[in-house]
């Protein structure tokens, strides 16, 4: 199961999004663990297991910090493996470690991932994407990148250069770009409200990880009115440290987790979450693809000027899906979004329409595990002469995928080419429909065809957002 899933699992099993550090940390131990000052690790040892036996049922995952276990030596790194395997296995394993070398993240990520089997690590992202990709190859677990942290000095390097544009604004717009909302979350330790609405602004789709929000004068509502995402969820947030020092801290963490939930219920039921993606953009009923859209368009998929299309047709604006494929969050994005219809369709085989959609065709046959086909741009003079690559059967059914449905032309090729070989083509389906009667044309061939979203959806879209004018709005509309 991966992190996420297992997560998830343990959100609703226990009913928390609560997480506990398990720290070996012997100023914070009860005395009574420490009877013995000539073996502290069995103290330590004791505590820890006192900690797990408390919180199992009211936690949603673990998060040991590495460099306490690191501090006691060898006997430490023991002390965590045996910490690890007392933890059930039920509920994810977050190993706070703040990896920050890159000549031994590969190494580090097969000993924490293999060996020690956890399910998610802390990372520092100031060596870039390089540094994070080793972690992201292993499959079902997961990462959070450090955004920013509460410490005071720590502000004049997060908060550079301007309050408007700050660093750690900056890292988790980059981090989003590392790997899918399934593999990547962010960390965020603060005590201020608006660090995390920032964040969650930048990151809607992202699980964060709330750090170091506790204080005398905190506020649980507000941090989760500026944690929380749109439905309510994608938050976790600490118990404090110095709870696992009670008596009873069971006691102390079911009245959290009680509090939690209240204040969750009350902000779902009275809307008040709107507020918190962009400062004057209700999203709470906005497009159910909504940040899709705006990715686009803040990558540049989305260009104003004079254009030729494919079908000779001279637009005011131009659609470039081509970027996508080296954005592999928005790509992992816009393939959930095609799978989607693509499962609701019965088919045996997927072809792409070369070149543009032959990549978004790869990633939806391993997506969805399906075989993959295509129909010949131009068939060659030597070899095979194919008209259609990959292995397939007489009387198969194949959906077609391609990019952009402006005249219906290259999809329409496409199936009769894959027709002529004696397979049957029912469906096409397409990222983006230009609204020009194209369906209807398809129809008129036989073929149902099915788009992501349409020209207008993104016009209306981007326009209620303030990301395009009214000029470009005008422009956008006139040509559908």
């Amino acid at each position: 199961m991966s992190f996420f899933n297992k997560l998830e699992a343990a959100i609703a099993h226990n009913q928390s999004f609560l997480f506990v550090g398990l720290d070996p940390n012997p100023e914070m131990m009860p005395s009574h663990y420490n009877s013995r000052e000539d073996d502290i690790i069995q103290g330590l040892s004791d505590w820890l297991q006192f900690a797990i036996a408390q919180t199992a049922d009211l936690v949603c995952a673990y998060k040991p910090t590495l460099g306490f276990y690191e501090a006691l030596g060898a006997p430490g790194i023991e002390l965590l493996q045996q910490t690890l395997a007392a933890i059930p296995s039920h509920i994810p394993v977050i190993l706070d470690a703040k990896h920050s070398d890159l000549n031994t993240s590969t190494l580090f990520a097969r000993l924490v991932f293999e060996q020690w089997q956890v399910d998610a690590i802390t990372l520092n992202p100031y060596a870039g994407q390089d540094h994070i990709a080793p972690f992201l190859v292993y499959p079902g677990k997961a990462v959070f990148v450090l955004c920013c942290t509460s410490n005071p000095a720590a502000g004049k390097l997060q908060k550079y250069p301007t309050s408007d544009s700050p660093l750690y604004l900056q890292v988790a717009k980059e981090a989003r770009n590392w790997g899918t909302p399934e593999q990547l979350g962010l960390e965020v330790g603060t005590i201020e409200p608006e660090v995390l609405a920032k964040v969650r602004a930048i990151a809607p789709e992202r699980l964060i990880m709330a750090r170091s929000i506790w204080q005398e004068s905190t506020d649980l509502s507000q941090i989760l009115r500026s944690g929380l995402d749109a439905n309510s969820e994608g938050l976790i947030i600490p118990i404090p440290q110095d709870w696992l020092s009670r008596e009873d801290p069971a006691e102390l963490i079911q009245s959290l987790r009680a509090e939690v939930n209240q204040t969750r219920s009350q902000i779902t039921f009275s809307g008040s979450t709107c507020d918190l993606w962009l400062s004057n953009v209700c999203t709470l009923n906005g497009h159910p693809h909504l940040d899709l859209i705006l990715q686009l368009y803040d990558i540049g998929c989305i260009l104003f000027g004079n254009f030729v299309q494919a079908s000779g047709d001279t637009f005011p604006y131009y659609i470039d899906l081509r970027k996508i494929i080296s954005n592999p969050q928005i790509f992992h994005k816009i393939l959930n979004a095609y799978a989607e219809i693509l499962k609701e369709l019965s088919f045996d085989r997927i072809a792409g329409i070369p070149y543009g959609s032959l990549p978004t065709a790869t990633g939806l046959a391993l997506h969805l595990n399906y075989p993959m086909i295509f129909p010949r741009k131009e068939v060659k003079a030597h070899g095979t002469r194919r008209v259609i690559e990959g292995s397939y059967q007489p009387g198969e059914t194949i959906v077609v995928v391609d990019d952009i449905l402006i005249s219906g032309k290259s999809a329409m090729e496409g199936a009769e080419k894959i027709k002529s070989v004696g397979l049957h083509v029912q469906d096409i389906v397409v990222f983006l429909d230009h609204e020009k009667g194209v369906k209807d044309r398809l129809r008129a061939h036989g073929y149902r065809a099915h788009s992501v979203l349409t020209i207008s959806e993104i016009t209306q879209t981007l326009y209620q957002t303030g990301r395009i004018n009214e000029e470009q709005f005008q422009i956008l509309a006139q040509t559908h």
